[in-house]
């Protein structure tokens, strides 16, 4: 359980409706197959002791009888397994029938759950034979033990802090008032719901749905278990539909119509950490509730869930294609009001036929087009000094001329050892003095051009370089409006992508092919044989990376220790420990030394759940020490 993760398991077992032996038989092996697997607690579906499909069988003392006795039996082979088993049985409790969970760890049962929403609609009768359950504990003799018996129950572990489990039984979650919600606002991150849904047209979106819901909602994992082959099929069909979520993303899910175990990892520190955030997710006095202490044996959980190595960007086309539209709307909306309040008569913007300053452009077209103004109002200024190259020279022209805006050009060569002279400084000293002089050059033009032309200097960098600090201060750190300060430069190449495979401009099209082909540099030192010499990944390291450490630094708070863990997962076969960890080390230095840029940003919109405004999300003091983090570093 290092980092806040525990493996979980759910199964549907094959079982013959009311033959409490066969279906016992099948509750152990598949619990001694989770622990094999080391999950940590596995959630059986409801009512697997005997079937969900009873009927007037469950008024029958003798299944009832066989159903307990199964119940001990199930918990005594239970003992020397480290794991929690959460089961579904019919259970007698004064002279009342209850539709209950069993909580069973190392040879006790340790809680008995009821069904607090009883459904009797439709093809549903359980009123028939089951009473509704009570939030209420109180304590039931089973097999000489004392056990607590009632929804409002709390299981804890010494081994991990973080794991706090409660209970739900099917209708209990498509109610209007769940009692998840009570169950997690008393503290518990983990929700087991054992069900028997049965398999009707599009009921399976639906549960996914209200799945992710309730898991996003609560800032919890939840363990779903359902019914499936071996109930009676008298009048409905049980698909054994597992699902595996957290926090609104379903980790693991069963092929429906088969009955089978899955596994996954929930990470409950990430859990915790958004509660913690979340100022509005108001934890309750959990007074009313009874808790439990489970054994549970501590170690390391090998980790199988899937890491994705580009967090910011969504593996699927479909919701990446989606993502990207909305992202340019949101920019363009912020500049187009931008735009319209300041009554601006141009936007004005550096084009250097890179990246940023390529996807800056666009949204500025899109935010022309939808105020009705003529792009020739926008003007695109290239500065060509030492380091620029013909392809991207050409790159940018190109690129301004077939999107019909204003081109401008201004070298800056002479302005720039002019300024050399001035200040006494070397131009074969290829330094910071050197680099940085460019830059302030080329932003003092742009902001000389807006106010010669009543318009807004639109900034390129995005949120990757704010991070690094990889800007100069008050060169092209500075703009009027920063459109991209909320974009990491990994979603900033699918956000071009997007742009080239939607436009019928075949030279557009080209263009940004050509741009989204051509490495990353800051083009401030003299190319070598006509080529770009100065590649920033080389520099300051791949962005991929950083993009990573930036995404669980600023999203969940994770220690660099757990970042490298995920990263080592994330990046297996591309870049090996040493690699990570250096370039780690760089980002961690980098990000605390280079607030003081951060904190003085011009306004730009935020996209994503991740953003460095110091007026928002990140407000950080500039002189805040690194020491904590770099000792760890130091420790990996």
């Amino acid at each position: 359980m290092k980092d806040g993760f525990i493996k979980c398991a759910s199964a549907t077992i094959d079982i013959k409706v009311a033959d409490v032996e066969y279906n016992t038989e099948n509750i152990i092996r598949a619990m001694r197959q989770a622990a094999e697997n080391k999950a940590k607690i596995v959630v059986f579906h409801e009512l697997c002791v005997t079937g969900y499909t009873c009927g007037d069988l469950f008024l029958q003392k003798n299944l009832l009888d066989s159903a307990k006795q199964s119940l001990i039996r199930i918990a005594r082979e239970s003992e020397n397994l480290d794991i929690t088993a959460v089961i579904g049985l019919p259970y007698v409790v004064n002279q009342k029938l209850y539709n209950c969970a069993a909580v069973v760890n190392f040879g006790h049962v340790k809680g008995l759950i009821p069904k607090l929403n009883i459904p009797n609609y439709s093809e549903f009768y359980e009123m028939r034979h089951f009473s509704e359950g009570k939030r209420e504990v109180s304590y039931i003799d089973i097999n000489g033990e004392k056990v607590p018996f009632g929804a409002n129950i709390l299981f804890k572990t010494m081994a991990c802090e973080d794991f706090v489990l409660a209970i739900e039984i099917c209708e209990d979650l498509w109610t209007a008032a769940p009692p998840s919600v009570n169950h997690a606002l008393a503290g518990a991150t983990v929700i087991a719901n054992l069900s028997a849904s049965n398999e009707i047209i599009a009921k399976d979106e639906y549960r996914e749905m209200l799945l992710k819901s309730q898991s996003a909602r609560l800032y919890c994992g939840y363990i779903y278990s359902s019914a499936g082959y071996g109930e009676s099929t008298t009048d409905v069909v049980f698909s054994g539909d597992n699902i595996i979520a957290e926090n609104g993303s379903i980790l693991n899910r069963s092929k429906r119509f088969t009955n089978e175990c899955v596994y996954s990892e929930l990470d409950l520190e990430r859990l915790v950490g958004e509660r913690k955030k979340s100022n509005t997710y108001k934890l309750t006095d959990n007074e009313n509730y009874v808790t439990v202490l489970l054994d549970m044996r501590e170690g390391k959980t090998d980790i199988t869930r899937y890491i994705d190595k580009l967090p910011f960007v969504p593996s699927d086309d479909k919701k990446r294609e989606k993502r990207s539209e909305d992202i340019l709307s949101i920019q363009s909306m912020g500049l187009k009001k931008r735009i319209d309040h300041t009554h601006s008569k141009t936007a004005v913007i550096g084009v250097s036929g890179g990246l940023d300053s390529t996807l800056a452009l666009l949204v500025t077209a899109r935010a022309f087009d939808s105020l009705n103004l003529d792009r020739k109002n926008i003007i695109a200024v290239t500065m060509p000094c030492f380091g620029t190259t013909e392809r991207t020279h050409g790159n940018a022209v190109n690129f301004a001329d077939s999107l019909g805006v204003t081109l401008i050009e201004v070298n800056i060569k002479d302005a720039v050892n002019q300024h050399f002279k001035d200040i006494g400084h070397d131009p074969s000293v290829y330094d910071v003095t050197y680099e940085n002089s460019q830059a302030r050059e080329r932003t003092q033009i742009l902001m000389d051009i807006a106010n010669q032309n009543g318009g807004l200097v639109i900034g390129t960098g995005d949120m990757s370089e704010l991070a690094l600090g990889w800007a100069t201060y008050n060169g092209d750190h500075m703009s009027m409006y920063a459109v991209n300060a909320g974009v990491p430069k990994t979603l900033i190449r699918y956000l071009v992508d997007y742009e080239a495979k939607r436009t019928d401009n075949e030279i557009l099209k080209k263009t940004l092919r050509d741009i989204l082909d051509t490495p990353v540099s800051p083009e401030l030192l003299p190319p070598k044989d006509g080529k770009i010499s100065q590649k920033t990944e080389h520099i300051v390291g791949p962005y991929e990376l950083h993009d990573f450490f930036l995404y669980y630094l600023m999203r969940f708070g994770f220690r660099p220790s757990k970042i490298l863990r995920l990263a080592k997962i994330a990046f297996d076969g591309v870049y090996d420990r040493t690699v990570i960890l250096e370039w780690m080390k760089v980002f961690y230095r980098r990000f605390f030394a280079q607030q003081f840029k951060r904190s003085c940003l011009p306004d730009g919109p935020k996209v994503g759940s991740v953003a460095l405004s110091p007026r928002g999300d990140w407000r950080m003091p500039s002189d805040a020490s690194v020491n904590i983090w770099a000792k760890e570093l130091e420790t990996l």
